[in-house]
Parts: C-alpha cells; structure tokens; sequence
C-alpha cells in the first residue's frame, strides 16, 4: 500500500516531538533531510549517494545480463 505524505505527517510530527522535544514550530520548518538526520540512528553512518560513475557500472552490468 501506497502512503501519502500527508498520512505520515501526523507520526512524524508526534515521533519529532516525543524523540527531539521540537514543538510544532521546530517541526513546520524543517526541512525533511533536517529531520531524517535528526531522527537517523548515530551510531550508523550515513548512506553516500552513488556516483554517475557507479550508476553507469549498474547499468553496463544490467545490459550485459
């Protein structure tokens, strides 16, 4: 099943509130990379984003099966 956004929203925010004590305000203006980095776990580091490089490996790999 397909969630919206706005059907997280609500967990979200009770998750920023209860986690970060942010008020609704903290909340509103975060941006979502602000508070997935708020709520990511620290002792895990964070995912690097894959390079043009390794993307165009993945798709050489694919086409050659």
């Amino acid at each position: 099943m397909i969630r919206r956004f706005s059907q997280e929203l609500p967990g979200l925010l009770s998750m920023a509130a209860r986690l970060l004590q942010w008020k609704p305000g903290d909340f509103w203006s975060a941006t979502p990379e602000e508070l997935a980095m708020a709520l990511a776990d620290p002792q895990v580091a964070p995912a690097r984003p894959m390079s043009r490089q390794f993307i165009e490996q993945l798709m050489e790999r694919e086409r050659n099966g």
